[in-house]
C-alpha cells in the first residue's frame, strides 16, 4: 500500500472571497499493469480550465490525457517499470522521493532523484525505479498539446 496525501481545493465564496472547498485524503491505487499506484488529483476537460465549472475535478482521465489538463500522483513500485508510451502532451513531471529512471526510445537512460523534473514533449518514453525496496512518488501535470511531427509526419500515440 502506498502512503496517503492531502488535497486542499481553494474556491470563492458568493461576495468574491477566498475560502477552502474541500481538504480530501486521497491514496494511490495499484494499476492493472501491476508497475504503479495513480491517483488522481484534478481534471480539466478543456485548457484553459472553466474556473466557473463547479465540478470536483475528478472527471475520469484514464492513464494517458485525452483533451484539457490532469495532475496526478505516481507511486512507482520498487523494481517496475512502465511500458514505453507517448501522448500528445507536455507533460511535467516531478520526483517527490526516490529515485527513477527516463528511458528514451534511443536507449538512451537519465537517472533522476528528488527534486528533479522532467518536461516531456511527447516523446516514447518509460519510467524505471531501480530501487528494489523503495517506492518513488512523483507528480505529473499533463496539459493538452497537439500531435508532434518528426520528418514531415505525425508520430503516433502510443498507449501503455
Amino acid at each position: 500500500m502506498t502512503p496517503s496525501f492531502r488535497r486542499i481545493v481553494t474556491d470563492h465564496d458568493d461576495q468574491g472571497l477566498s475560502i477552502i472547498r474541500a481538504v480530501d485524503t486521497l491514496t494511490p491505487s495499484l494499476i492493472d499493469s501491476g508497475d504503479a499506484a495513480f491517483q488522481l488529483v484534478w481534471a480539466t476537460p478543456t485548457v484553459p480550465a472553466d474556473l466557473n465549472d463547479g465540478t470536483d475535478g475528478m472527471l475520469p482521465a484514464g492513464k494517458t490525457l485525452h483533451g484539457g489538463s490532469v495532475i496526478r500522483i505516481v507511486d512507482m513500485l520498487p523494481g517496475k517499470a512502465s511500458p514505453l508510451h507517448r501522448s500528445w502532451s507536455i507533460d511535467y513531471g516531478i520526483v517527490l522521493s526516490g529515485v527513477l529512471e527516463l528511458e528514451l526510445d534511443d536507449g538512451s537512460v537519465t537517472p533522476l532523484s528528488a527534486g528533479d523534473i522532467v518536461v516531456q514533449r511527447a516523446t516514447n518514453h518509460l519510467w524505471r525505479n531501480p530501487s528494489s525496496t523503495q517506492i518513488c512518488r512523483i507528480a505529473f501535470i499533463l496539459i493538452e498539446a497537439k500531435p508532434v511531427m518528426a520528418g514531415g509526419r505525425v508520430l503516433p500515440e502510443i498507449s501503455p
